[in-house]
């Protein structure tokens, strides 16, 4: 298949992700940062263990603080594009909402609409500290008991070494969610660029 796409910060973590797309064989799936849609459409191809893949993508496709906002136009028809060859490319049926709108009011309104509760959550969206907490908060309550949520940029601030500013980074966010709510949850693999956990309780 021809997808598009003009970058690539993905890939590295492929093998970690099949990891536990097998274990925990994942129906039902939500991603807070879409852009090209390459998380999502591996996620598209490899989540065939069940007859139908539901999938949430959140995005403004606006960009971020540290993208230049005159190529997200662009960024957004690849989006589209490519999931629609991932969808053609899947065993299972694929069910795709796209919710462009910021993420603090697509998961209010996910919970809302009171969905079934996710197995998957990726959080890659703002990569400025209240909004990943936020995102955090409001993201852990629609996964289930036994689901996994991943953290990318856990490492990523936006200044140099030596003029970092804590809340122009995710750790800090990261951090805060983590100790808050370390007894409903397990840490799978961390500190590294990305942070995976694994929800025990409601």
């Amino acid at each position: 298949m021809n997808y598009r796409f003009t970058s690539d910060w993905f890939s590295g973590n492929e093998k970690t992700w099949k990891e536990l797309v097998d274990e925990i064989k994942p129906a039902r799936y939500l991603e807070i940062g879409s852009y090209e849609g390459r998380s999502a459409s591996f996620m598209s191809r490899s989540c065939n263990h069940h007859e139908d893949f539901h999938l949430y993508c959140i995005d403004t496709w606006e960009g971020g603080v540290e993208h230049n906002k005159d190529y997200m136009s662009n960024i957004e028809e690849n989006f589209n594009y490519n999931m629609s060859l991932a969808a053609a490319e899947a065993a299972n049926r694929i069910h795709l909402t796209k919710m462009k709108e910021y993420s603090n009011k697509a998961l209010l309104r996910l919970h809302s609409q009171n969905i079934e509760k996710l197995d998957f959550i990726y959080i890659d969206g703002s990569h400025q500290a209240p909004d990943v907490l936020r995102d955090a908060v409001l993201a852990f309550d629609l996964l289930r008991v036994g689901g996994i949520m991943i953290f990318d940029d856990y490492l990523w601030f936006m200044e140099s070494r030596g003029h970092q500013d804590l809340v122009n980074s995710p750790k800090i966010a990261v951090d805060s969610f983590i100790n808050c709510y370390i007894r409903k949850l397990h840490v799978i693999r961390g500190p590294l660029y990305q942070m995976y956990i694994q929800k025990l309780s409601e």
